[in-house]
């Protein structure tokens, strides 16, 4: 079956990675039979040229390209990430490569920057919270000279975040960020939306909550519809009732039905509003 038009868009997944293997085309057929488009996000100069020869290949499907805050600094093997090898080694520390990604962004199907931002999994010293901190610093300048949106990853660090974003850019933001499975608070999300950033999640929210863990339902009650994306993160996190199995783009549909749940909504409502959402922030065409 090929998708004559969008029903859903994954707007953070990681569909080209080694992990698939095989099975990617596979994947998206899968997406297809479903209506999913979605954007495939790197983390690397390496898996960022892969995203973009994925998304070029398939009609449906977009790039993101940047670097994750975990790969400033020396990193073990993902093999989800990078593929299986014969030595347990370590991906070496990467700085934002300019001219490198300059040369990406000239794919029509780049729309967006990242992931990058600020992991405090990731900065245990002061001089590795600095050098991710320079390091996203260089991907706003960047991502205002191409006219992109920020693909923002951020653990445990978002006022920290914040800060950076008011101190770097232009404002206000031209192109507003968009905060990739926002884990954080109310007060928090109130931050953002003051510099209009759109917000991504994913199967997390289709879990039972934990014990003193995140409420994300009240989270997502007070964030305005305007501004919710729905995405998978696969091949991780995937929604009940997947949960335990490698995720896949297809699987956004059960994220944009809790969505619906949780806003009190029509599914078909939450649906149309996330496709509206999706072409404002990255400004595809459907």
């Amino acid at each position: 079956m090929t998708m004559e038009k969008f029903r859903y868009f994954d707007a953070h997944t990681h569909a080209h990675f080694p992990v698939y293997g095989d099975e990617g085309e596979t994947i998206i057929r899968r997406a297809e039979d479903v209506g999913v488009g979605l954007i495939t996000v790197g983390t690397s100069k390496s898996t960022s040229a892969d995203a973009v020869l994925f998304a070029e290949k398939h009609k449906h499907v977009w790039a993101a390209i940047g670097l994750y805050p975990g790969h400033t600094v020396p990193s073990s093997r993902d093999e989800d990430e990078y593929g299986i090898s014969e030595k347990n080694d370590i991906i070496p520390a990467e700085s934002f490569d300019f001219d490198f990604f300059k040369k990406l962004a000239e794919s029509k199907k780049v729309v967006a920057v990242g992931e990058c931002g600020l992991d405090l999994l990731y900065a245990d010293t002061e001089e590795k919270m600095e050098i991710q901190k320079k390091e996203f610093v260089k991907q706003i300048k960047f991502a205002e000279e191409i006219g992109k949106p920020l693909m923002i990853h951020c653990r445990d660090l978002y006022k920290e975040l914040v800060e950076i974003l008011v101190a770097n850019s232009r404002l206000p933001i031209a192109h507003p960020p968009v905060i990739h499975s926002f884990r954080g608070t109310t007060e928090e999300a109130n931050m953002f939306l003051k510099l209009g950033c759109y917000f991504t999640f994913g199967g997390v929210i289709t879990f039972p909550p934990k014990k003193n863990g995140i409420l994300y339902a009240d989270v997502i009650k007070e964030i305005p519809i305007d501004r919710l994306l729905s995405e998978t993160d696969a091949p991780w996190v995937a929604p009940v009732p997947y949960r335990g199995k490698r995720n896949e783009p297809a699987y956004v549909v059960e994220v944009v039905k809790k969505l619906a749940e949780i806003k009190n909504i029509l599914e078909e409502t939450m649906r149309e509003r996330i496709l509206e959402n999706t072409h404002r922030a990255f400004r595809i065409k459907f």
